[in-house]
């Protein structure tokens, strides 16, 4: 390789001599002295003066030596950040998530898992699920939380299956039922939360054939329990979402449950960096205190 002849040349340099530049860097000297021609051949320059009193640069080789100086210093820097990858002693986890995850489920992961890899950062990008997906097969993360199924070029594992909940404000009609009626999503303004890609709220609306009044859409749980609180309209909200819930608002069961199944996805596990690898050992913890 190029860089061991760089670092023959530096070490010659350094000791005025091919022979202890070899018992330095575990060479014979026939070994430096065929590295050292092999640049001056490639470059089409003479880099040493040999004599009977030993080497010294020539003037080429002194217009050279910064720059090789510096090609061999960038490549010990390299080789010490590579170790410190593989002894996890540095690195960056890109993780695509939805608000859910993000507030209830990675706080505790991540906080367990920094107290054993306290020099590995983390970047958040939060997403629908159409979004997530995108960003995983581009390179964006290096893998996300999605619901399940996903696209099939992704390569998913199942974590559990989150209840959909019917979210209603505190003094409507039905507070005191035991679990919601399906045909009564049809008596009050319902918030939608969806974005992008038919979710699956929409869908159990298609499984029952009901179209309820859907009067405000977003992608934001907390928007939505806001305008629920205030009387604005009722809607479904993920089970996951509503835990530690900061408004006042009522989740009720559907008569006919329903679930939303969330997994994890990235292209192919086998390149993950081993950071990310590791930290999805961690996922046991994300529901625990």
């Amino acid at each position: 390789m190029n860089i061991q002849k760089y670092m023959a040349f530096i070490k010659a340099v350094e000791f005025g001599s091919f022979t202890k530049a070899a018992e330095a860097l575990d060479y014979t000297q026939s070994g430096i002295s065929r590295m050292i021609n092999d640049l001056e051949t490639e470059w089409g320059v003479f880099l040493f003066e040999r004599g009977r009193a030993g080497i010294s640069l020539t003037s080429d080789g002194l217009k050279l030596l910064p720059q090789l100086k510096r090609i061999c210093n960038e490549h010990e820097i390299l080789m010490t950040q590579i170790e410190d990858l593989h002894d996890m002693q540095s690195g960056m986890i890109r993780i695509g998530t939805f608000s859910s995850v993000a507030t209830h489920w990675l706080p505790n992961i991540i906080r367990i898992f920094k107290k054993d890899y306290p020099k590995i950062d983390f970047e958040l990008l939060l997403g629908d699920y159409t979004e997530i997906e995108s960003w995983i097969l581009n390179g964006r993360v290096d893998f996300g939380f999605v619901r399940l199924p996903s696209k099939t070029e992704l390569e998913t594992t199942f974590l559990e299956q989150d209840r959909l909940l019917v979210v209603i404000p505190q003094n409507h009609p039905l507070a005191n039922c035991e679990k919601f009626p399906i045909n009564d999503l049809l008596n009050s303004p319902f918030m939608l939360l969806e974005k992008g890609a038919k979710a699956e709220i929409s869908e159990i609306f298609e499984k029952h054939h009901i179209s309820p009044q859907v009067n405000f859409t977003t992608w934001d749980d907390y928007a939505i329990m806001s305008m629920v609180e205030n009387g604005l309209g009722i809607s479904i909200l993920p089970e996951l979402i509503l835990q530690r819930i900061p408004h006042k608002i009522i989740a009720k069961e559907l008569e006919v449950p329903a679930f939303r199944t969330i997994g994890i996805a990235m292209r192919e596990q086998k390149s993950l960096s081993l950071a990310s690898k590791r930290f999805l050992e961690y996922l046991s913890y994300r529901n625990r205190e």
